[in-house]
């Protein structure tokens, strides 16, 4: 049969929980008829009322009148009879996520509907092959993972079995397109796309708080301000339920045998002691009441009495460096009222700095956010320098230059020759081992980590590295530095990655891996997170970005740390690399950007 002879006017939705009954105005709102079939009278009611509540939601916004609502409820017909269902060219079933009763209801509809209607199933972790080996026409069983909210969320997650026919792949793809959804497509594993690649990451984020490496809300503020994620990974974790998150988990380990799917051990012990979340009003946080989104204090909240306080005077600040970074972070002090002089190699690179902090500043004023007073004052804290010495009264040093160990070392050895006693020696390294630099200084207790993120002067996250040696005055100290900028601390050990990068860049391996293995294009892994998880760009988009060869650097340096086989570099990227395909600086990545 092929895609033109198929016609679609009944779609039948079994389940009529929240999911089902969205899906059932999803389609009611695009002119279909729909059957809805519920197991008894007392569901029939609760599935009108889902349908009620959520239409009427949206006439007093007034995306819809009460007129459209009541056509719309009158096109969605309730029954508690499967029979009902006979004329449906499509039925998608929303039930408990259980095989048992998912089969049973794939083999009773197989003496209900026309041979060439089409089955699907909406499971969000279950085999969709095994659920459609019930039927005798296992062919016509496609997965169609539509997202919570239904009528809000674009994503639909389109699931082909290795029987699904081809006309039936097409139909369903145009089915939903014809719903105003993005439908993406790939094969049928535990989570699929969205899932697959965001539950990776937020167990990965579990174990770091398990493991006591940065706390709830430093890490989730790391994920907010430093990528731009809309929830931390914990927060979201609490909004979609520890014992949802801990099945589907399971359930991926058990499939694909990935370690790093094996749910961290604390969300077991959290699931067991009832602190599901939101919806019990405990879970990573603890909240005002169950199924209220508002955050309480508990005993591991943070004390306002706590804030960080500056231990070391601070009033002169020296950045060594002239690149993007260094600039960046000269002008984030200078126009917060510090004097600061930097030092560059060269006459010329030290020029270059004040002409890119100018350029930034007259920006700002063209944009209204800055006075043009203001680029005076701040441009008159400015000081370039040539000479490392001329660093020797300054209160802080913040170091920007090549990520090179050799280089760096050098650097630190003659800042602690040269600064005075008491000067805190800061480095913005994103991968490198802090206490390697901190090691070669008579005060490795002033030694700490301070990685900005670019450009400097908009992202608001700062990490703060400890080492074994940090003092904790010289770690509150930096804090409280950031804090005085108007940036967001975080404090974290010495470790590859520290809270962003250990997070972010498995979750973009992985994306590389699901690529490689041909599960699904980078076009469709990049809609199913900025649709489905509401990410800021998708893995590849933000490859592309970043950079393959810096991206690549970053994944061996946690491989190498963390010696975890799930952190290996996908071998695509590092083909990719070798090819010269970096990315946008080179005008083709995992996209081609030349003819653009």
């Amino acid at each position: 049969m092929t895609s033109s002879q198929r016609e679609f006017q009944t779609i039948g939705v079994i389940g009529l929980g929240t999911m089902g009954a969205g899906i059932a105005e999803v389609f009611a709102r695009n002119g279909f008829d729909v059957v809805g079939v519920e197991l008894n009278d007392e569901a029939v009611d609760r599935g009108r009322q889902h349908l009620e509540h959520s239409t009427g939601r949206a006439v007093k916004r007034g995306k819809m009148t009460e007129a459209e609502q009541k056509a719309l409820l009158d096109q969605i017909t309730l029954s508690t009879s499967m029979a009902d269902l006979a004329s449906a060219d499509f039925v998608v079933e929303a039930v408990v996520e259980s095989l048992e009763v998912k089969k049973q209801i794939f083999q009773e509809l197989d003496g209900i509907v026309a041979p060439e209607a089409i089955l699907a199933t909406n499971t969000s972790s279950l085999s969709v092959t095994e659920i459609s080996t019930a039927n005798t026409r296992p062919g016509r069983i496609v997965g169609v993972h539509f997202f919570n909210p239904a009528p809000v969320q674009n994503l639909v997650e389109i699931v082909r079995t290795v029987v699904t026919e081809p006309d039936v792949l097409e139909d369903v793809k145009a089915l939903v397109g014809r719903l105003g959804k993005n439908p993406v497509v790939c094969g049928d594993k535990a989570g699929f796309i969205a899932n697959t690649l965001l539950f990776g990451y937020l167990n990965h984020a579990v174990a770091m708080y398990e493991a006591h490496y940065a706390s709830r809300e430093d890490i989730d503020a790391a994920m907010r301000y430093g990528c731009g994620y809309p929830m931390g990974p914990l927060a979201l974790l609490d909004l979609i339920g520890l014992d949802t998150a801990y099945e589907i988990l399971d359930t991926m380990y058990k499939q694909g045998r990935d370690r790093l799917h094996a749910p961290a051990p604390i969300l077991k012990q959290m699931v067991t002691a009832g602190m599901l979340g939101r919806k019990t009003g405990r879970g990573f946080y603890t909240y005002e009441a169950a199924d209220s989104p508002i955050v309480v204090p508990d005993d591991k909240t943070p004390s306002a009495d706590d804030q960080p306080q500056l231990r070391h005077a601070v009033s002169r600040v020296g950045v060594v460096g002239t690149g993007t970074m260094a600039a960046g972070i000269v002008e984030v002090f200078a126009k917060s009222g510090y004097d600061v002089l930097f030092v560059g190699r060269s006459q010329d690179k030290v020029d270059g700095v004040v002409a890119t902090i100018t350029r930034s500043l007259d920006k700002a004023i063209q944009r209204g956010k800055l006075e043009e007073s203001a680029k005076a004052e701040v441009l008159g804290r400015l000081t370039g320098s040539v000479s490392l010495d001329d660093l020797a009264e300054v209160d802080v040093v913040v170091e920007a230059i090549a990520e090179d160990l050799a280089i760096k070392t050098t650097l630190f050895e003659n800042l602690d020759e040269i600064c005075k006693p008491g000067t805190i020696l800061a480095t913005t390294t994103s991968s490198l081992p802090i206490i390697s630099l901190a090691r070669v200084t008579s005060r490795p207790q002033d030694v700490v980590g301070m990685h900005f993120f670019n450009p400097a002067p908009v992202m608001k996250l700062v990490e703060v590295v400890s080492t074994v040696s940090t003092s904790d005055e010289v770690a509150e100290t930096t804090r409280a530095l950031c804090g005085a900028v108007g940036k967001v601390a975080v404090s974290c050990g010495d470790r590859a990655g520290f809270i962003v990068n250990a997070l972010l860049f498995p979750y973009l391996n992985d994306a590389v891996k699901m690529l490689e293995a041909h599960y699904a294009t980078a076009d469709d892994i990049d809609v199913a997170m900025k649709q489905g998880c509401a990410l800021p760009m998708g893995p590849f988009e933000l490859l592309d970005v970043v950079g393959n060869d810096v991206s690549l650097a970053i994944q061996k340096e946690l491989y190498l740390e963390f010696r975890e086989p799930g952190f290996s570099p996908a071998p695509l990227l590092e083909h990719l690399v070798t090819a010269g395909y970096l990315g946008r600086k080179t005008q083709r990545g995992f996209r081609d950007y030349s003819a653009r």
